[in-house]
């Protein structure tokens, strides 16, 4: 390589981060050219992450009608599902207001939260450099009163998507803008698939102890039991819609949950505040979803009952933050 050649191999970057758009709605797209990956959020739908694509296949579950529950939906203020028509925080009853019509219901339950398809997301900063590409949405919940109507805490989220030689990692930082605790019990819903492969063929591999006992409608009992997974679990053979908790954890504290095929591999590694994992790979679908949730289906209800302690919360002028990275390998 001649010196004017390596010079412009060592200045042309592999990263970069565009607004762009798709189907007629403003993307996000960053992308790594060095390894043909490319991401693409949509801030106007709950700044939600859609493709996630290798040479061209997404990694990431969409239905051919585009329906709205797909990708890696952010699921807040509450991940999966609140019973009973409110909640208990600081020792106080709140009840929903199910007029505001902001709230997703599912036989009576609230459930994930009301910003799945928000619009509300503004972009903040966005850039590429030689390591990654990146950008940071923000959503400030306090200025909106149906909102703060079923979530009285004045609160903002950061989310900011990074694109690396690593993987795609999904970082949220909470601010808590009010005068009292927080709850945190936010999640997120990726649905993953693996092109070209029937997910009977594949496994997946769940580092966890604890299995989240649910009552008839999904919701949390409080009672835990033991779970001893072999390293792959075949889904040829199984399906999942389950909660787990007390995650394996490495030395720096993160957990992965992996779905593989032969050599293809998508892991999903928890950041240490991502306390509970959802399982989700029902009968006759494509997909599989590992969820990183910062608390157990009705986490606040429990707390209060004295049957869930690992309930997380933030203090006010306080922040908490947490990150998971969807790593890809094979592809």
């Amino acid at each position: 390589m001649t010196p004017i050649l390596l010079l412009l191999a060592l200045t042309t970057p592999n990263f970069s981060a565009e607004k762009t758009t798709d189907h007629g709605l403003e993307v996000i797209r960053l992308s790594d050219a060095a390894h043909h990956v490319q991401a693409s959020i949509a801030p106007s739908l709950g700044n939600r992450a859609y493709e996630l694509s290798v040479n061209g296949k997404n990694l990431l579950w969409v239905p051919k009608d585009r329906a709205a529950f797909s990708g890696i939906p952010f699921l807040a203020p509450w991940g999966n599902r609140i019973p009973g028509g409110g909640f208990w925080a600081n020792g106080k009853r709140y009840n929903f207001n199910f007029g505001l019509n902001n709230l997703s219901v599912n036989k009576g339950i609230a459930i994930h939260g009301m910003l799945q398809t928000s619009p509300l997301w503004e972009v903040i900063e966005m850039g590429a450099d030689r390591k990654s590409a990146h950008f940071t949405a923000r959503l400030q919940f306090w200025r909106y009163p149906d909102l703060m109507a079923n979530w009285p805490f004045a609160h903002e989220y950061l989310m900011t998507y990074s694109l690396s030689s690593d993987g795609l990692s999904v970082s949220t930082t909470i601010k808590n803008l009010g005068a009292e605790p927080m709850p945190v019990v936010i999640g997120f819903h990726p649905y993953f698939n693996m092109p070209d492969v029937p997910r009977a063929e594949c496994a997946v591999h769940i580092p966890a102890k604890k299995h989240v006992e649910m009552d008839s409608n999904l919701v949390a009992t409080g009672a835990f039991t033991d779970v001893a997974f072999p390293d792959q679990v075949s889904l040829k053979d199984h399906t999942f819609d389950d909660g787990f908790t007390r995650l394996i954890r490495d030395a720096d504290g993160t957990a992965t949950f992996a779905l593989q095929s032969g050599a293809k591999k998508i892991e999903v590694v928890y950041g240490p505040n991502y306390k509970v994992a959802l399982v989700f790979a029902p009968p006759g679908q494509s997909f599989v979803c590992f969820e990183p949730m910062a608390g157990i289906t009705n986490a606040v209800n429990l707390a209060h009952e004295g049957k869930y302690p690992e309930l997380q919360t933030v203090a006010p002028n306080a922040t908490w933050h947490e990150t998971f990275t969807i790593r890809l390998t094979g592809f």
